[in-house]
């Protein structure tokens, strides 16, 4: 895997998380619990034959010691992609900061962080390249 720019695969993981998410806000659209999202998502995403972890914990290795209570991600997928997900009326910077560790500290090269909480779906979904 190459660090940094993200492969063939992993843009072909990314336009599928695209296409799911405009596929479940066009079905759901926004003012649901994030939890509905989710599922929504993993099954959109299964669908299309990707394999996709929900809440999965990520370990840590600070200063020689792991712990795993550092990281848990929405979904992850392929073990390549991470998504986090939101439904919420105002995005939170703090949250794009957190994606961005998440792909530092998982050595991962491909995030979105998806906001279901809005009137057209475009407008919620940032990408994020380690």
């Amino acid at each position: 895997m190459s660090y940094g720019k993200p492969t063939d695969f992993e843009e072909e993981i990314g336009k599928a998380v695209v296409h799911a998410a405009f596929t479940v806000h066009k079905s759901l659209g926004p003012g649901l619990l994030e939890r509905v999202y989710e599922v929504c998502m993993e099954h959109e995403l299964k669908k299309n034959g990707f394999e996709v972890r929900r809440q999965v914990d990520i370990p840590i290795c600070y200063d020689g010691i792991w712990f795993d209570e550092g990281l848990r991600l929405d979904l992850l997928i392929n073990e390549r992609v991470i998504v986090e997900l939101k439904a919420v009326d105002v995005v939170n910077p703090v949250w794009q900061a957190q994606i961005i560790s998440h792909l530092k500290l998982s050595k991962l090269n491909l995030g979105y962080l998806i906001n279901f909480n809005v009137p057209v779906i475009k407008s919620g979904i940032k990408r994020f390249i380690n």
